[in-house]
């Protein structure tokens, strides 16, 4: 298989858009667009980030704090900055408890470091989270190389927890699911009641 197409193929795993903040050799603020993000534990409390061997924040980051800040659907332009296309005015920045965080995103990890392992091509670090907060705002989402934003509820069913886990599974055997999509399309192929 050729790398385009497994990038390709990757890419149809719709993900949320980080930010990863830490701060350069000089002391001075410095990220990283990074869609490879992802929660690992509740206790200790870690996520993880991935990131290219190629990059300078992976560089910054050996043993390092940092901060990850999901992105708001407003922030589209903050992406593409610290994804190498630079805007202007640039990003807003404050003091974090470990690092540098972005203003203005839909919520903030500030990471003391944890692990890092060997990704091949890519570098994985855990971060433990010291300090976390959400602003409310929805997020900015990527799927197939093309921004996205978070659209219409498909369920007013919340659930968090694995269907794996025999001490907390999602849903009973008698639970059923109708497709938002199909939803949508049985409504509007109801007949309307004349007045």
């Amino acid at each position: 298989m050729e790398k385009k197409q497994l990038q390709n193929i990757f890419g149809h795993f719709a993900s949320g858009v980080t930010v990863i903040t830490c701060t350069n050799t000089d002391g001075q603020p410095h990220g990283a667009t990074v869609t490879a993000f992802t929660a690992v534990s509740l206790e200790p409390r870690l996520c993880q980030v991935t990131l290219t061997r190629k990059s300078k924040a992976c560089s910054y980051l050996s043993d390092a704090p940092f901060a990850v800040n999901i992105l708001a659907a407003d922030q589209l332009d903050i992406a593409m900055h610290f994804a190498g296309r630079p805007t202007e005015p640039g990003p807003t920045w404050a003091d974090g408890p470990c690092a540098p965080i972005l203003k203005g995103s839909a919520a903030v990890l500030s990471c003391k470091p944890w692990r890092s392992y060997d990704g091949g091509d890519h570098i994985i670090f855990i971060g433990e989270i010291v300090e976390a907060e959400a602003s409310g705002k929805s997020p900015l989402l990527y799927y197939r190389s093309t921004f996205h934003d978070l659209g219409e509820p498909s369920s007013t069913s919340a659930w968090s927890l694995c269907a794996d886990d025999p001490h907390s599974g999602w849903f009973d055997s008698n639970t059923t699911f109708t497709p938002f999509h199909l939803t949508r399309e049985q409504h509007s192929a109801q007949p309307s009641v004349p007045a």
